[in-house]
């Protein structure tokens, strides 16, 4: 494969970017009313306000991207079908857990949920780590913040099990 230009170089970034913020605009919109409903839940000590979570996810969400741009560059979707696809299908499960949890309030299937998403963020930092090790890196931190969601999500349901099941 031909070494990409800068302007293919640049065109990749900006829709891996735009894949990872999809992502996050389509989970976002279950989360439109998640303010309030996260306020009168009640949550454990440790929690943290509702004001953290935008800021934090929009960091993660960016990381994403750059690994998914980093790991396409060494060869496109062809040469890294199994890591990309792989990234591609937590991004699913990444949105489908504010549905679970914000929009139709099942705490034990959210839960559940942020488990395997979990396990697929797992899979896909050590495939994107065995094409480009900087990729690999660039997801630790999005696997450590949803190693504490899903504590968190534990936490929330098993307090609240009059609103999320």
């Amino acid at each position: 494969m031909a070494p990409l230009t800068k302007r293919k170089q640049l065109a990749g970034l900006a829709v891996w970017l735009v894949v990872s913020f999809v992502a996050a605009a389509l989970g976002g919109a279950a989360s439109v009313e998640a303010g309030p409903f996260y306020a009168g839940l009640v949550r454990p000590d440790w929690a943290p306000p509702a004001a953290i979570f935008g800021p934090v996810w929009t960091v993660l969400y960016l990381l994403m991207g750059i690994a998914a741009w980093l790991v396409w560059r060494v060869g496109g979707f062809r040469t890294a079908r199994t890591a990309l696809t792989l990234f591609l299908v937590q991004l699913v499960f990444n949105a489908l857990w504010s549905w679970l949890f914000f929009g139709w309030r099942l705490g034990a299937l959210a839960f559940a949920e942020v488990l395997l998403l979990w396990a697929l963020i797992a899979a896909t930092l050590v495939a994107f780590w065995r094409i480009r090790p900087l990729a690999g890196a660039l997801l630790a931190p999005y696997l450590l913040w949803v190693s504490f969601a899903a504590a968190l999500t534990y936490s929330v349901w098993r307090l609240n099990p009059q609103v999320l099941g």
